[in-house]
């Protein structure tokens, strides 16, 4: 036995554990389809059911975009929670409750359990409506952007457009003078 075994440094050194990187969309769709499962197998009331699948609903429009947020982003990390934490917890709080107890008994500021689900998974939608309101919106500037450079390259639509390929082939004849021009012609006879 060396002094190495003393202190340990004779063992092999352990493999670093593998660490999860975030969840992908078919791990978050899954999650989405777990918690309205849960959902309805627990008979939530239907004021509770319509709000979550408006929030589930607009999580799935919004996953196709959520690379446009950026890595890291807040609003996509909102989205990753929403489907992964925020609304399982909710869901699953309120359905370890006794039903006739959740939905009649005032637990905070005169309200009951039902109720205060419903502001909770209110404010959800209202948070995902607007970050697909970001993501969507990033996508239309997209757009004016590519208007702008197309404007620059070609002139605006109004005008027709140019290609800059010297002078423009098509021009329209301009008006006859009525000085210079030998009249209307006469009918054949």
């Amino acid at each position: 036995m060396g002094i190495r075994s003393w202190f340990g440094l004779d063992r092999p050194e352990a493999p670093e554990p593998v660490r999860s990187g975030p969840p992908t969309t078919e791990q978050l769709l899954g999650a989405l389809d777990a918690i309205e499962q849960q959902a309805r197998e627990g008979r939530v009331p239907g004021v509770v059911l319509s709000r979550l699948l408006r929030v589930t609903r607009i999580v799935r429009q919004t996953l196709p975009r959520l690379d446009n947020l950026g890595l890291g982003s807040s609003q996509g990390f909102s989205v990753m929670a929403t489907a992964t934490d925020y609304l399982p917890v909710a869901i699953g709080n309120y359905l370890r409750l006794p039903r006739d107890w959740a939905d009649t008994r005032p637990i905070a500021a005169g309200k009951s359990s039902v109720m205060l689900l419903v502001d909770q998974l209110d404010l959800l939608g209202t948070t995902m409506d607007k970050v697909y309101d970001a993501v969507c919106r990033a996508d239309a500037e997209a757009i004016i952007v590519h208007g702008a450079f197309l404007e620059q390259k070609f002139g605006q639509a109004s005008t027709g457009g140019a290609l800059g390929l010297g002078p423009d082939p098509v021009q329209v004849a301009p008006p006859p003078d009525p000085a210079t021009s030998p009249g209307p012609l006469a009918p054949p006879q």
